[in-house]
């Protein structure tokens, strides 16, 4: 069965992005790809094979079944998986039995995966959170004090495969302090820790955003997502990356294009209106196309009247609503439009381009927003 629309990869972007990141983040330093939220969008099973082949080893997800995806996409036996957020505790199991590692940022998950790791006789490998300003998981202080003994007393059972801790806004400058704060916390927890006898394999506490502004931080691991996929966590972060730079050309590539087809073509009399409602007048007797997307695809609805997409070279606009399945387009000026001409919605067409940031700034959606919203049923095809 043909899908309405397809997503395209560009596996020589994702090199060209790794090489940048790699500018950057020595080779001692391990990336780990976060390929949460459906690999930001761009489909697990797809990315996961293709980073793998271009040595990534290590991949974060927020969730046990976004770890079952990327465990059932991957193909390399000695690659990893993290989980970074929610497990419940009768998935724990199944994360030890599979050498899945994961956060543990309350009593509760430390005990229980101690408990099921005895039982099976097999180690959790796991990754202590550090609360050092987020206010989200993590263990503070006095909770630390209280976890050293519990870590002891399970010590064989558990295998501590880091230190971590996620930064409030990285992103943006104006957090510079609570930052800075945060890079202290950590170093403070860390040593309380291994001054008491608890050792980790690594540590590593920098997203994209921090990895690109806290060089110091980096570690022994990074956890790279935005970035790798050709996108940076804000403008802030390109700015500040340019500083001091004599080349300020851009040097990360987006890997992604979302391209659809021609549904059919028709012809509208002046006075007319299109689609649902009256959102829509012809002002003249126009040629529209209608394009099988809609909000039920991702193109959000409140692109209706203001959405532009590519066809023949041109830059068009939507008319009317966006409804569930379907939309309209202007392609009076454009001769010979026909009924499976091509449609890109994101991506490059002739010489013109609409990018994930002007889609995004229209439907007012984050680039984060509105990637991981493309549906997971529409093909993505690595080219």
């Amino acid at each position: 069965m043909n899908s309405t629309s397809y997503i395209e990869l560009s596996r020589e972007a994702y090199e060209s992005n790794l090489r940048f990141l790699r500018s950057f983040i020595s080779a001692e330093t391990r990336i780990s790809s976060v390929v949460k939220g459906n690999a930001y969008g761009h489909g697990v099973m797809d990315f996961v094979p293709m980073a793998e082949s271009l040595g990534i080893d290590h991949f974060s997800v927020h969730s046990a079944d976004e770890a079952k995806e990327v465990l059932d996409a991957k193909n390399k036996p000695d690659t990893e998986i993290m989980i970074m957020g929610f497990v419940a505790n009768n998935d724990i199991l199944w994360a030890i039995a599979n050498d899945i590692s994961f956060f543990v940022f309350e009593f509760d998950r430390v005990k229980t995966a101690a408990e099921i790791a005895k039982s099976t006789n097999k180690k959790a490998r796991i990754h202590i959170e550090l609360e050092t300003g987020m206010n989200r998981t993590g263990f503070d202080m006095e909770e630390v004090g209280r976890l050293i003994p519990l870590l002891k007393e399970y010590q064989d059972h558990l295998t501590i495969e880091g230190f971590c801790t996620h930064y409030a806004g990285a992103e943006s400058i104006a957090n510079y302090l609570r930052v800075e704060e945060q890079k202290k916390k950590f170093n403070q927890l860390t040593r309380m820790l291994v001054d008491n006898g608890i050792e980790a394999k690594m540590r590593h506490t920098c997203c994209s955003a921090a990895s690109i502004r806290l060089p110091d931080m980096h570690g022994d691991m990074v956890r790279i997502g935005i970035l790798q996929y050709g996108f940076w966590p804000s403008r802030e972060i390109f700015i500040e990356y340019l500083k001091g730079r004599k080349d300020k050309s851009e040097p990360l590539r987006r890997l992604i294009a979302w391209k659809s087809s021609v549904m059919s073509v028709k012809k509208v009399e002046m006075g007319e209106f299109i689609g649902y409602g009256t959102t829509f007048l012809a002002q003249r007797d126009m040629k529209i196309a209608i394009i099988p997307i809609g909000y039920s695809h991702g193109f959000s609805r409140s692109l209706s009247n203001t959405g532009r997409v590519l066809i023949g070279g041109y830059r068009v606009p939507v008319v009317g609503m966006v409804n569930m399945n379907n939309m309209a387009i202007d392609v009076s000026g454009i001769e010979n439009v026909k009924k499976g001409d091509e449609v890109t919605l994101i991506g490059r067409n002739g010489d013109v381009e609409i990018s994930v940031a002007s889609f995004g700034e229209l439907s007012d959606q984050l680039n984060y927003e509105l990637l991981t919203r493309l549906p997971s049923r529409i093909p993505r095809i690595i080219r």
